[in-house]
């Protein structure tokens, strides 16, 4: 039976536990969404959504209490400034865990942890990262040529140096360029010793 039994050690002793812990929920705010195990998501969820209620909050205190847990000052600012404003109309479940499958090596059960967003939000990052891509596209459109001039100068730079002799080449006995002029060895060769 698990009575009292509050939360998972995660095979780490306190310290360990508490660090791990916290650069979870601080990967979560930073990217939205995260790649790790089934536990390790279930626990750092409780976390990560007890920081979101202090940030809908939003006054001193709760930036502090959270300031000691996050480990990055700008995470900070974007959790109490971009995230807390998301889920001003929402009592909880600010997260989600989707379920991957076993990784290979291990076989240790992997998930997504992510930030739950509104249909509103998914249509503007899709729509930027429309614009994004077609931007891209156009940079390497415009690219091309210059990429073209640069290779054509580089195969003309690559022919002159081919048309001029190497300097101390040695010539063979017909005075045409490289190569020692004697015949290959043939069989082993014979060390001293």
């Amino acid at each position: 039976m698990r009575h009292r039994k509050d939360h998972r050690k995660l095979s780490r002793t306190h310290q360990h536990r508490r660090a791990l812990l916290r650069n979870l929920v601080t990967a979560l705010f930073q990217y939205e969404r995260i790649e790790t195990t089934l536990a390790k998501a279930k626990e750092a969820r409780r976390l990560a959504e007890r920081m979101i209620t202090f940030g809908k909050q939003g006054d001193v205190a709760a930036r502090r209490h959270v300031s000691t847990f996050v480990f990055k000052p700008e995470i900070v600012g974007k959790l109490f400034d971009t995230i807390a404003p998301w889920y001003e109309g929402r009592n909880g479940g600010y997260t989600r865990i989707i379920k991957l499958g076993r990784r290979l090596g291990d076989a240790g059960e992997t998930c997504y942890l992510e930030l739950v967003k509104s249909v509103e939000q998914k249509e503007q990052e899709r729509q930027a990262r429309i614009a994004a891509a077609e931007a891209k596209a156009l940079a390497q459109a415009t690219e091309k040529p210059a990429k073209k001039a640069k290779a054509e100068a580089e195969e003309a730079a690559e022919a002159a140096a081919e048309a001029k002799p190497k300097r101390g080449a040695k010539k063979d006995k017909a005075g045409t360029g490289a190569g020692g002029g004697s015949k290959p060895r043939r069989g082993p060769r014979k060390t001293g010793g």
